[in-house]
């Protein structure tokens, strides 16, 4: 099943997401659909609050960079079979040089700005089949685990720029909020 994308404003985006219980939903059914959504709005990364839903799990598929990679040199390895379903995450660590790339957002589509956060990310979590991790991740792999944990804090990559970035994006932001926007997918807008 393909949900529809919350916008930017809505209140769930701002929300800190719950854990989930062992049992109280179907998580392989709900991780399968959060892909199908995903693909659907060509993105490589989902978090619930982004479909309307206060639950820490966020689903990733970087796999797509690497094919659409102009040449070898373009791909980055931590991206190979990087395809995971992370269900009540905890961020460990984050360590490293801070470096600088261009994020953009489902939930705020037609923005892109620069992001700078650390190149290594420690990650405890469960997958769908409640078997618990502890994993390190750098590069592009770790970029995309801290932009979709953001999102179960309540937390975007716009609050990561600058004020003076924030301010020169406020009235397309307003207009992502009024559904004043050109998309390609479904997205259900604040009221």
């Amino acid at each position: 099943m393909i949900y529809p994308i919350v916008a930017y404003g809505d209140p769930v985006l701002r929300k800190e997401a719950r854990d989930i219980e062992k049992g109280e939903i179907d998580v392989k059914k709900l991780a399968e659909d959060m892909f199908e959504t995903m693909y659907a709005a060509s993105g490589v990364g989902l978090a619930g609050p982004q479909i309307g839903l206060n639950l820490r799990i966020f689903v990733v598929d970087g796999t797509p960079i690497n094919e659409n990679a102009e040449d070898e040199e373009d791909k980055d390895p931590s991206l190979e079979g990087f395809k995971k379903v992370f269900i009540n995450a905890e961020i460990l660590e984050e360590d490293g040089e801070e470096w600088g790339y261009e994020e953009g957002c489902l939930s705020i589509p037609g923005i892109r700005e620069d992001v700078y956060r650390p190149e290594f990310v420690t990650i405890r979590y469960f997958d769908t089949d409640w078997k618990e991790y502890t994993e390190t991740y750098e590069g592009m792999a770790a970029r995309i685990i801290q932009h979709e944990y953001d999102h179960i804090d309540g937390i975007l990559f716009t609050d990561h720029l600058p004020m003076i970035k924030k301010q020169l994006l406020k009235k397309k932001l307003s207009n992502i909020t009024k559904g004043d926007v050109d998309v390609d997918y479904r997205m259900k807008f604040p009221k």
